[in-house]
């Protein structure tokens, strides 16, 4: 307990400027933990939603009545879901326009590949955030210590003998801001990389949905 109290007390105690340091880290470091839980709720929402999807698509269900049921649900698709809707959608307005099959198999491709780039580029929102957070905290803590420790030798300019009992404690609080820093950086770069692996392996899905469900429409415009 006494510990803690002492870091809080070096934080206060700190010069204005290393002050002004702590309070960016701070700041950015509460950021990232508020985008690390939005994004990881919304991967696992994504994972789920795309698995429970799959099963549904893959039981034998009716295309058309599939599709009908994303259409009338007042709550709007994403993911997988997305991907499919917008190939469908676009497969039906092609044959209803009297395209050729293959026209209109092209152009539900095409569809599924905008709305699969949609949908990613949905997933990595933010993370660029994480990855600047997690690149220069640790140089924001470390130009705060810089800035501390000058402070703290240029209070001794007037001191006739200069001991380690006078410089510690404005060592102490500049170091404060490096470990801060740290602290800021170290969770954004690792939930960086997770997030960043969990959307590759959510991009390779929907994927080989789209290419697998683009066969299903060739095989039907073909019969």
């Amino acid at each position: 307990m006494n510990q803690d109290f002492n870091i809080i007390e070096l934080i206060m105690n700190a010069s204005l400027p290393v002050k002004a340091v702590m309070a960016i880290l701070i700041l950015a470091s509460i950021t990232s933990w508020w985008i690390i839980f939005a994004k990881w709720m919304s991967l696992k929402g994504a994972s789920k939603k795309s698995k429970k999807f799959e099963e549904t698509f893959w039981s034998g269900v009716d295309l058309n009545r599939l599709y009908d049921s994303l259409v009338k649900r007042k709550k709007k698709t994403s993911g997988m879901e997305q991907v499919f809707e917008a190939g469908f959608r676009e497969f039906l307005r092609s044959r209803k326009a009297a395209q050729s099959d293959v026209k209109a198999t092209e152009s539900a491709d095409r569809a599924m590949r905008i709305a699969l780039n949609r949908e990613i580029d949905g997933l990595e929102r933010h993370l660029p955030f994480l990855a600047t957070i997690g690149s220069i905290s640790p140089y924001i803590g470390l130009l705060g210590t810089v800035i501390g420790i000058m402070i703290s030798f240029h209070a001794l300019a007037n001191v006739t003998q200069a001991t380690i009992a006078l410089v510690a404690p404005g060592i102490s609080e500049a170091l404060i801001a490096t470990a801060m820093g740290l602290f800021a950086a170290i969770p954004a770069v690792v939930f960086y990389n997770n997030f960043n692996s969990k959307v590759e392996r959510l991009y390779t899905q929907y994927d080989i949905f789209k290419e697998e469900f683009s066969t299903i429409l060739h095989r039907q415009a073909g019969g």
